[in-house]
C-alpha cells in the first residue's frame, strides 16, 4: 500500500473507536446492539463452578469467554459489576434433582468435610482464573452456602404465590403454573414434540410423584438416615437447597431483580437457566435478564470434555507439559464463543508457538514504536471486530495482519497492539518475554542435542510424523525449533 493510498484512505473513512457493542442474545436468538439500565453501568452474572472438585479445561472455558464479555464492555466505558457464583451445596449428581450431592460426594471421598473441600478447589479455581488474566479482584464470588436465608425466603414467596408442591423428598416448582417455562432456546416448543411423541408420563423418570418431568426441586428434604453432610433447617423441615435457587437468590441479592447480562455454558439452557428465569420472574415480576449469552462446548474427539467421560485436562497438566497457561487462553480465542472447539495437544502446541512468536514481535515493535501510538483504520477496526459479539478469530488475524505490514509505522502498529490487549488478555503491551537467543553448541544441553540429531534423521527419512512427535517432545523442555536453509535453529522457549 503506496504512502499516498494510505493517506486518501485515512481520510476518507469516519472513525469507529465509538462503535455500538453487538451480542448475540439467546433470548432473541439474534445479535442485538447492547445497551444497559443504568448508563455507563452494567451489571452481569456468570454461572461459576460447582467446587467439589478441580476444574477441567472445559470448565474453564465459560469464565474466560464471561472475562471477555466484560472486557469488551469496559473497553467502551462501561463500569462493569461482576458475580460468578460458588455452588458449594445442592448440585446434585447428573444435574437433575435425583441422586448424592456433589459436595458430599467429593468431601466423602477424601475424607474431609464439606467446607474443607469447598475452600480447596474454589482457591484452585481462582488460581486458574489469575493464572489465565482474568483480574478476579473485580469480581464478587459468593457462595451459596452464605445465601440459604435468602434462598428461603425466595422459596416462601413462591409458595405464597401458588407455584410450588410438595413429595415425599421436597419443594417443587410447579411449571405449569408459569405459562413461559421454556422460552430461552426454544425448549418449549422442544419439550412439546417430546410429549407428542412420547408422553409426558415416560419422561418423568424415578420421582413418580412429580406432576411434569420438567418440575424442579426448590427445597430437598434431609435423609431419614442422616448422612447428609451439609443441611439446614427451614420452614419445610431440614434439609438443602436444590441447585437452581442459588442463582436467583444470590443475583438477585447481590445485582437486583433484572440483569443487563446472564451468561454460561450452552448447557445450562434447557434446564438450569429456564429454571433460573422461571422461579425468578414469579418472585420478581420482572424479567430476570436482558441479554443471555451462552458459549459453546470444549470437545476432545467430538465428546465434550467432562469428568465422567474420563477425558478431563486440566490446566496445571497444560503448565507441568511446559506450556505457557496463557497459550490456553490464545487457543480459545481462535474459535467464536459461540462455535464448539476441539482440544487436541498438538493444536495447544500450535497456540503454545503462535502466542510466543506474537510475543517476540509484539516486543520489537514496542522497542521500535519509542512509547509513540497512532490511530488508524486498522485500530479502528480492531475495536469494531471486537464488538461486533466478541470476534476474536477476525481480531487476531487483523493483529498479525498488522504487525507483519512492513508498510505500517511503528506506531501504528504499537496502535493497533493497544487496542487488541485490553480484550484479548493475552499481556501484549508487556509480553512475558523478549525475543529469545539463538542457541549453539554447549548452550544446547545434551538430552536436546540428542532429540535434535534424531528429529534431522527422521526429517532426511522423510519420516515426518516422528520428526514432528520428536519437536513437540524438545518443545515441551522448553526449547523452540524453527527450520531454516542452514539447519535447524533452536531457542530457548521464553516464559
Amino acid at each position: 500500500m503506496s504512502w499516498l493510498t494510505r493517506l486518501l484512505k485515512k481520510k476518507s473513512v469516519p472513525t469507529v473507536s465509538n462503535a455500538p457493542v453487538f451480542f448475540t442474545n439467546t433470548a432473541s436468538g439474534k445479535k442485538e446492539v447492547f445497551s444497559s439500565q443504568r448508563a455507563g453501568k452494567v451489571s452481569m452474572y456468570s454461572c461459576g463452578p460447582t467446587v467439589y472438585s478441580k476444574q477441567h479445561i472445559g470448565n474453564l472455558k465459560a469464565p474466560l469467554f464471561a472475562d471477555l464479555v466484560a472486557r469488551v464492555l469496559a473497553s467502551a466505558g462501561y463500569r462493569v459489576h461482576r458475580v460468578i457464583n460458588i455452588t458449594d451445596v445442592g448440585h446434585l449428581v447428573g444435574d437433575g434433582d435425583e441422586g448424592e450431592d456433589k459436595m458430599d460426594k467429593g468431601a466423602r471421598r477424601e475424607g474431609k468435610s464439606a467446607r474443607e473441600i469447598a475452600e480447596r478447589y474454589a482457591s484452585l479455581f481462582l488460581d486458574d482464573l489469575h493464572t489465565l488474566n482474568v483480574d478476579i479482584s473485580t469480581i464478587t464470588f459468593p457462595r451459596a452456602t452464605e445465601y440459604i436465608k435468602e434462598q428461603i425466603e425466595m422459596i416462601k414467596t413462591l409458595e405464597a404465590k401458588g407455584v410450588t408442591y410438595r413429595t415425599s423428598d421436597g419443594i417443587y416448582f410447579d411449571v405449569s403454573r408459569f405459562p413461559d417455562y421454556g422460552r430461552l432456546g426454544g425448549v418449549a416448543d422442544l419439550m412439546r414434540k417430546e410429549a407428542a411423541l412420547a408422553g409426558l408420563s415416560s419422561r418423568i423418570g424415578e420421582n413418580k410423584e412429580k406432576k411434569h418431568p420438567a418440575d424442579f426441586a426448590l427445597w430437598k428434604f434431609s435423609t431419614k438416615d442422616g448422612n447428609r453432610l451439609q443441611e439446614w433447617g427451614s420452614p419445610w423441615g431440614a434439609g438443602f437447597p436444590g441447585w437452581h435457587i442459588e442463582c436467583s437468590a444470590m443475583a438477585k441479592s447481590l445485582l437486583g431483580t433484572t440483569l443487563d447480562i446472564h451468561t454460561g455454558g450452552m448447557d445450562h439452557i434447557p434446564v438450569h437457566h429456564n429454571n433460573e428465569i422461571a422461579q425468578s420472574e414469579v418472585v420478581n415480576e420482572r424479567p430476570l435478564a436482558r441479554f443471555w449469552m451462552h458459549e459453546a462446548f470444549v470437545t476432545m474427539q467430538e465428546e465434550k470434555i467432562s469428568k465422567s467421560l474420563g477425558n478431563d485436562i486440566y490446566l496445571s497438566d497444560i503448565i507441568e507439559r511446559g506450556y505457557h497457561p496463557l497459550s490456553l487462553r490464545y487457543f480459545f480465542l481462535q474459535a467464536h464463543y459461540r462455535s464448539p472447539i476441539s482440544f487436541t495437544w498438538e493444536a495447544l502446541t500450535a497456540s503454545n508457538e503462535a502466542l510466543h512468536r506474537l510475543w517476540k514481535l509484539v516486543s520489537e515493535a514496542k522497542l521500535a514504536a519509542k512509547g509513540r501510538t497512532q490511530s488508524t483504520d486498522e485500530s479502528r477496526k480492531m475495536v469494531a471486530l471486537l464488538r461486533d459479539d466478541l470476534a476474536t478469530p477476525a481480531a487476531l488475524a487483523l493483529l498479525w495482519e498488522c504487525i507483519k505490514d512492513e508498510d505500517l509505522d511503528p506506531a501504528e502498529v504499537w496502535g493497533v497492539i493497544a487496542a487488541a490487549e485490553p480484550v484479548l488478555g493475552l499481556s501484549l503491551l508487556n509480553p512475558p518475554v523478549s525475543a529469545p537467543r539463538t542457541l549453539t553448541g554447549t548452550d544446547i544441553p545434551q538430552e536436546i542435542q540428542e532429540l535434535l540429531t534424531k528429529r534431522e534423521l527422521a526429517r532426511q527419512a522423510r519420516e515426518f510424523a516422528a520428526a514432528d512427535e520428536l519437536r513437540i517432545h524438545i518443545e515441551n523442555r522448553g526449547y523452540h525449533v524453527e527450520d531454516s536453509a542452514s539447519g535447524a535453529i533452536v531457542t530457548r522457549r521464553p516464559g
